[in-house]
């Protein structure tokens, strides 16, 4: 679905990227690894075209995207889950989720992803007159995500979805993830949760300074001498 191609990001003169290449298969969930630092989130702001490569080439579906405006990379079916969530405090559960599918291909379905939506988050429907300011730390990621999955994305992208959530919540949180992507859905996932994140994905890319050392199955790195070294703390 995804093919990522010696992708290398400058922010001004300092290289963040390295030319990584990565691929995703469709209706997967894909993980990329890897310390503070390393370029994780610098991945999924290039493609959702928040920021551009100085060289390589990112191909969706068989398209070139590399040039297209993030607007244009949510209407092919591309969705980013930012970290620290990037909601709209003043407004309500349910507008933030209607703002989520403002592109021309989920339009029409605001009422079915929305049902959706609250399907996969019972307490968002609970909560959908509230200000979303108002929310529990778990419950805005909630909103988020659901939020992300309005613009009916064949590609969700998550960024550090269970950053600063208790256990209990963040446990909710990857049981989600495998319950969107058992919809169909691809996930493309950044995750500090080294050890949950790698008994759901199918594959994984660790992301060092900015390079990919080693890629894998979630099954070959739980047993893999080097992660569970260095991210495992075994």
């Amino acid at each position: 679905m995804l093919k990522v191609e010696s992708l290398s990001v400058f922010y001004d003169r300092a290289q963040a990227l390295w030319d990584v290449s990565l691929n995703v298969e469709q209706k997967s969930i894909t993980a990329i690894l890897g310390s503070n630092g390393a370029g994780k989130s610098t991945v999924l702001n290039t493609l959702a075209g928040l920021l551009k490569p100085s060289s390589g080439s990112i191909v969706f579906e068989e398209k070139n995207i590399s040039n297209y405006e993030p607007y244009e990379r949510v209407e092919a079916g591309i969705s980013l889950v930012s970290e620290g969530r990037r909601l709209f405090p003043y407004l309500t559960v349910k507008e933030n989720l209607e703002i989520g599918a403002y592109v021309k291909r989920a339009r029409e379905d605001t009422k079915k992803s929305q049902e959706w939506a609250y399907h996969l988050f019972p307490i968002l429907k609970h909560r959908r007159k509230q200000l979303v300011g108002m929310l529990s730390g778990g419950e805005q990621q909630m909103a988020a995500i659901a939020r992300g999955l309005m613009a009916k994305p064949k590609l969700l992208m998550l960024d550090e979805p269970s950053l600063g959530l208790a256990p209990l919540i963040v446990l909710e949180v990857f049981k989600l993830i495998r319950e969107i992507n058992n919809a169909g859905v691809t996930v493309l996932l950044v995750e500090q949760d080294v050890y949950q994140t790698l008994r759901i994905v199918g594959k994984a890319f660790v992301l060092e300074t900015g390079k990919i050392i080693v890629e894998g199955s979630g099954e070959e790195f739980l047993k893999n001498e080097y992660i569970k070294r260095a991210y495992l703390g075994l």
